[in-house]
């Protein structure tokens, strides 16, 4: 467990060294920012149900970006050879560097909390929808870490993993559009398969058993499949 942590710690670490990391929590935020107060200004209500639905739209593009360097880059730098010869299993290693992604994301989700202060100074927020809604982008910007992180591991080319990244994400946010062209059980697994559909239901307050197993399981195949990837050495 200390090494999983170490090792997540070394990434987080290189994130903060990295001024692009910054360039991405600089522009995200005033992203958040912006689009906050239009909405807020709009709809006029005490709620965050929309903003939800603006950093689920942002992560699709922004997951790729924090990924796409977890294992391409170590690979292309040769320096995976080093990692794979030091005393960790390949577990310990994709736990890792997951986790030290997850943090950043999680520091930059933390940062927008400023959000619910704002509106509980001037309003009457919903403080469980508040919350239900915050655990649901968090566990949609896991999946989608997730998700980016595998495709890492599957090139040395930082730009073929954004780029497969996009497509993976693409898929399964727009996938709820093209229900309407079907119906019966297939509109019913589209939906299940669109991550617009499950966040919704956390933006509103409600939490299923559904919608977790979706997420976590999402998350868990995604870093089975990394951890296939490095004990395969599939970047040779």
């Amino acid at each position: 467990m200390n090494k999983i942590f170490f090792i997540a710690k070394k990434e987080l670490l290189t994130y903060f060294k990295s001024p692009i990391a910054y360039i991405i929590l600089i522009i995200a935020i005033a992203i958040f920012n912006i689009f906050f107060f239009m909405i807020v200004d709009q709809n006029r209500e005490a709620s965050l149900k929309d903003v939800f639905q603006v950093m689920e739209f942002m992560f699709v593009f922004l997951a790729p970006l924090l990924t796409m360097g977890v294992f391409s880059e170590e690979k292309s730098t040769g320096t995976m050879e080093f990692l794979m010869t030091a005393p960790l299993t390949n577990t310990a290693i994709v736990l890792g560097k997951y986790l030290g992604v997850l943090f950043f994301f999680s520091i930059m989700l933390s940062m927008t909390f400023v959000y619910y202060g704002i509106i509980e100074y001037f309003g009457t927020p919903d403080r469980l929808t508040t919350l239900t809604g915050y655990l649901g982008v968090w566990l949609e910007g896991a999946f989608f870490l997730a998700i980016g992180v595998m495709t890492s591991s599957w090139t040395r080319s930082q730009i073929v993993s954004a780029m497969t990244s996009y497509v993976i994400l693409f898929l399964i946010y727009f996938s709820i559009s093209f229900t309407k062209y079907f119906s019966g059980s297939a509109e019913i697994i589209i939906r299940q398969i669109s991550t617009w559909s499950h966040l919704e239901n956390f933006a509103v307050g409600i939490i299923t058993i559904g919608d977790l197993v979706y997420y976590l399981n999402g998350i868990f195949i995604c870093i089975v499949l990394t951890r296939l990837s490095i004990e395969n050495r599939l970047w040779r």
